[in-house]
């Protein structure tokens, strides 16, 4: 067991993406978020997808905003690093939907699926299990799928476009996500805890 935590943090330190400290501090304040929120209960976000509830929306676009600015002067200071990766068509509209129906009939995302489970919530097995034998299938059968994808458009982005401008934009675009996530109304969908 002990080796495993020493492997696992020994990978994270060589990935080059921060100290351990720093990757530990940044899960630790997703996962406050997300129980503060509780935006990790199905309720909230089948709510959200019935458009009863609209405190996830609030929260991702809130967090994105914030993320667009920090990770821009980040990078820019050369304190962090990011790749995008290609535009693949076909793949983000197959990938969408799958995620999206996914997502509102499980009522759970990958990060809040694993929350829910630490939490102790079973049920959540069936769709983790789901997600890795969707992940094997999808590995193994790759080939036979690549073509479904669609042509590689290359890893285009909003700030090719925006020239000398790109910090400005980025401030306007990162504003615009919080004051959206203040301005969206407080709905919420309210349940009765077991």
């Amino acid at each position: 067991m002990f080796d495993f935590i020493e492997h696992t943090m020994n990978s994270v330190a060589s990935q080059g993406h921060g100290s351990v400290l720093t990757v530990f501090l940044i899960g630790l304040t997703f996962g406050t978020v997300i129980q503060w929120s509780r935006v990790d209960t199905f309720e909230k976000i089948a709510g959200f997808s019935m458009l009863k509830d609209f405190t996830m929306i609030k929260l991702v676009l809130l967090a994105t905003g914030i993320i667009t600015i920090g990770l821009h002067f980040l990078v820019q200071l050369d304190l962090a690093s990011y790749s995008p990766k290609p535009i693949l068509l076909g793949g983000l509209i197959i990938g969408g939907v799958i995620f999206g129906v996914g997502m509102s009939v499980f009522g759970k995302c990958p990060g809040t699926g694993s929350i829910s489970l630490a939490e102790g919530r079973i049920d959540v097995l069936i769709g983790i299990i789901g997600g890795l034998v969707g992940g094997a299938v999808f590995t193994i059968f790759f080939t036979d799928i690549q073509p479904l994808l669609g042509e590689n458009l290359g890893k285009i982005q909003l700030i090719d476009f925006t020239g000398e401008y790109t910090s400005l934009f980025v401030i306007a675009f990162g504003t615009l996500l919080i004051v959206a996530s203040i301005l969206i109304p407080s709905r919420e969908l309210h349940y009765d805890k077991e």
